[in-house]
């Protein structure tokens, strides 16, 4: 078998990236599936995103991040990091993918941010979501 070497690939499908890693092994879908960065305070904005189609203000400090393309199960990973409320630069708790009221879906995950002192929900400035899975 034969070896290529480049720097830069791109897919011409919509199929799951493949990596071939320097051990020979194979590593299938091992990459950021989806990832955001938006503007949570007012008519939220997204700024630069990668397989997010659209962002849903449910309400102040709670939001949903639709996909462009659906993960291929409900069972992803999903990280969410914001700062900043109506302007401030005040950290936050952040929750992400799934409440209570809320089911995991393959076309959506759930976000929110809670103020640190007094877990009241607030509308951050900036949001931040990363979603990994198979």
């Amino acid at each position: 078998m034969s070896t290529l070497d480049v720097t830069k690939l791109k897919s011409k499908s919509s199929g799951t990236p493949t990596e071939f890693v320097d051990s020979g092994d194979v590593e299938v879908g091992q990459l950021c599936k989806a990832w955001v960065n938006f503007n949570g305070v007012g008519t939220v904005a997204i700024r630069d995103s990668f397989n997010v189609s659209s962002i849903t203000d449910n309400n102040t400090g709670r939001y949903t991040v639709n996909f462009t393309n659906n993960m291929t199960d409900a069972n992803y990973s999903i990280i969410s990091v914001s700062s900043g409320a109506n302007g401030d630069t005040i950290g936050g708790n952040n929750w992400a993918v799934s409440n209570a009221s809320e089911a995991v879906s393959t076309s959506e995950a759930y976000v929110g941010s809670q103020d640190n002192s007094s877990d009241a929900y607030y509308d951050c400035t900036n949001v931040n979501v990363a979603v990994f899975s198979n």
